[in-house]
């Protein structure tokens, strides 16, 4: 029997600071398989049973390769905070190992163009980009995410299969799902703000806005 979990891919998050803790523990609530790497002992030990798998190591050392090429992540996250040094030696062990799907935690504005250079595909800056937030764009449901302090989010993301060709009044997604749709958007066209006959297309990008629990809800629809 399979593994049940909403997600196949495992998720490799390396340091668990304030950023990368959190990044592990969203991706963890979301569905993934959440692989952890820190280097503290003292702090590994503190996620044991929080994510799937903690491991005690230092990525930033030549040996992290073949663990790395052993697990096949599709995708990793570094989010070292405490050493660009480290960070940026992680982060090329990762590109050699031939991940997928990079993002790393840019500590400076230099760090970020070395990050760039490495060839990590997503360089996050904490400034603008939480945990929590990168780990929903990390999920690939949502195209954008913004939540706020009540636990209210606005998102763009794909219409689900079960609206394309219905106008918002026929597919009743307020009702059914909690959540609202603001606005669509399509390639080329300009953004235009929903009304109950705005008819979906396949095309359409959506603006939603409601509760989080609720909008991860139909964005994990189909």
């Amino acid at each position: 029997m399979g593994r049940n979990r909403l997600f196949e891919d495992d998720v490799i998050v390396i340091g668990l600071g304030r950023f990368g803790s959190a990044v592990a523990l969203e991706l963890t609530r979301l569905g993934h398989r959440v692989i952890a790497v820190e280097r503290d002992n003292a702090i590994a030990e503190s996620y044991v049973n929080k994510v799937a798998k903690v491991v005690h190591a230092d990525m930033a050392q030549s040996s992290a390769l073949e663990m790395i090429r052993a697990a096949q992540p599709k995708i990793a996250i570094v989010g070292i905070g405490s050493s660009v040094e480290s960070s940026v030696l992680a982060a090329a062990n990762l590109v050699d190992a031939g991940v997928p799907s990079i993002w790393a935690k840019a500590l400076s504005p230099e760090h970020k163009r070395i990050l760039d250079r490495i060839g990590v595909h997503h360089v996050i800056s904490p400034e603008a980009d939480s945990g929590r937030r990168v780990a929903h764009l990390v999920n690939g449901k949502l195209l954008d995410y913004i939540e706020f302090d009540d636990g209210f989010a606005i998102v763009k993301l794909k219409p689900p299969s079960e609206t394309v060709g219905f106008t918002l009044e026929q597919s009743s997604i307020r009702r059914k799902y909690g959540v609202t749709v603001v606005g669509v958007k399509a390639p080329g066209e300009d953004f235009t703000y929903a009304v109950p006959q705005t008819k979906i297309s396949a095309h359409h990008m959506l603006i939603v806005s409601g509760p989080v629990e609720l909008i991860e809800r139909f964005a994990a629809r189909p």
